[in-house]
């Protein structure tokens, strides 16, 4: 959600939030200044985190707004899974976006990051982290960034050219014939919907190699090596083939299961093996399945 405002003479010097009570009535001040301090406001076309920031006549100014919680992220050493002086790999939660949106900035696992590294003392500084891949906000597990320049390009470059070997899990609908197989195709985004799907002609090669682990209840647990990375490559597959994610409301999965209720797409990254950008050692990062994805739990409810 966003609101727009154009500043009128009357408002001239007025503070940011402030006016934005004015404004914004159905929200608390104490509301709107987490808002503005997570990111959200945007004066002029740029990122504001001032309350106290002075109004000018005839300034644009808006604020976005997001679903989730207004209590900024922040990292507990458990989710650190390795850290040295050019890498960090992080047991990524879901729910929390990877890098900054219009709607925040603070809370962002890029920013926890800066904070975590004690880097977050100048807003808007170039820092020295290094974003070489990404992961969806609802998807979950092992995400690594180069903190270091030495580290960034060769890490970038495995990414890239797909030297490094990415294993996700995931929960979905029914069960594939056959069990372990691979999906190939192009894959396209459409723009109305933001969702990809298979052409014929014009998309990007995508291959998803799949293995089903275990199943209950109508549900399977399915073990993913993928050989491209497209954007929504293993959500697409899947429910092209019949058999959506659970709780993937974008692309038709359920909802609810034996009384339970999914906000998100049971999707987890749970391997990633690359190699040292720096030493050369190779490194593989775990991250154990979340709760919400342990079929042994959810036998319970099916």
């Amino acid at each position: 959600m966003v609101y727009r405002f154009n500043i009128e003479a009357k408002d001239h010097g007025k503070r940011l939030d402030i006016y934005l009570q004015s404004r914004l009535t159905e929200m608390s001040r104490t509301m709107l200044r987490k808002i503005i301090d997570l990111g959200g406001a945007h004066l002029q076309g740029r990122r504001v985190r001032k309350c106290g920031q002075s109004l000018e006549t005839g300034q644009h100014l808006e604020v976005h707004l997001d679903q989730a919680s207004l209590i900024p992220f922040r990292l507990e050493s458990a989710q650190i899974i390795y850290q040295d002086r050019y890498l960090i790999a992080i047991n990524k939660p879901a729910g929390i976006e990877t890098q900054p949106t219009p709607a925040r900035y603070k809370g962002t696992l890029y920013e926890a990051i800066q904070v975590w590294l004690g880097r977050d003392r100048s807003f808007g500084r170039k820092l020295e982290i290094g974003m070489a891949q990404r992961l969806d906000r609802d998807t979950s597990g092992v995400m690594v960034f180069s903190i270091h320049p030495q580290s960034h390009k060769a890490l970038t470059d495995q990414m890239h050219n797909r030297l490094a070997k990415k294993r996700y899990l995931a929960l979905i609908t029914g069960s594939p014939d056959p069990p372990e197989g691979a999906f190939h195709s192009y894959l396209a985004k459409q723009r109305k919907s933001n969702r990809v799907i298979s052409v014929s002609s014009g998309g990007k090669e995508a291959i998803t190699r799949y293995r089903i682990v275990s199943s209950v209840g109508g549900l399977s647990l399915a073990e993913i090596d993928l050989v491209t990375g497209r954007m929504h490559q293993i959500r697409a597959h899947f429910a092209e083939a019949g058999h959506p994610l659970l709780g993937d409301k974008r692309y038709g999965g359920a909802q609810k299961y034996g009384g339970l209720t999914f906000e998100r797409q049971c999707l987890h990254s749970s391997i990633l093996r690359l190699t040292h950008p720096v030493s050369g050692e190779f490194l593989q990062f775990k991250a154990p399945i979340p709760d919400d994805m342990n079929l042994d739990q959810l036998r319970l409810h099916s």
